[in-house]
């Protein structure tokens, strides 16, 4: 049984980009025209989770949309593997995300499945960063983690 949590879509402020810059922080997703619509999971921790919409994502780590006009024309997703892990509320707008209404539909038909995933793609890194479960190899956590935007957020997160 999945536990109570909140969530809506909206978008980061500039002031998380300003914070948070590319470089040094590569992983995390940004254009210059436009920041990204998340959809921000309110955990049973002292952060949020914020996984971005994306139009292409070829790997298994997000949910993939599969009834969306943008899902046709190229794989759209929620990234898990882009999260960003929010803890100061400045960093989140006020003002109701805009995406599109096919895959918001799609997301709140599986919303439950979507905040599992995301929630455990985070407790899994967390875990065996702090050496604390180790149901998952070396090599899977590579695979996993290689491009993840979870090392940045380490101070949140708890890990040393």
């Amino acid at each position: 049984m999945l536990p109570e949590y909140d969530f809506q879509v909206l978008k980061l402020t500039s002031k998380f980009y300003e914070d948070y810059p590319n470089p040094p922080y590569v992983e995390i997703e940004t254009k210059q025209s436009r920041r990204y619509n998340c959809l921000l999971i309110q955990t049973h921790y002292d952060y949020f989770i914020c996984v971005p919409f994306r139009s292409r994502v070829k790997h298994k780590y997000c949910y993939h949309f599969k009834n969306s006009v943008r899902s046709r024309r190229g794989q759209s997703a929620l990234d898990y593997s882009k999260a960003a892990i929010i803890k100061n509320t400045d960093y989140l707008d006020t003002v109701q995300g805009i995406v599109d209404s096919d895959e918001y539909v799609e997301m709140m038909h599986h919303i439950n499945k979507i905040v599992a995933e995301a929630v455990s793609y985070v407790e899994d890194y967390v875990a065996f960063k702090n050496n604390v479960d180790n149901h998952i190899t070396i090599q899977e956590f590579e695979r996993r983690y290689k491009f993840s935007t979870l090392p940045y957020f380490h101070d949140i997160l708890g890990i040393d």
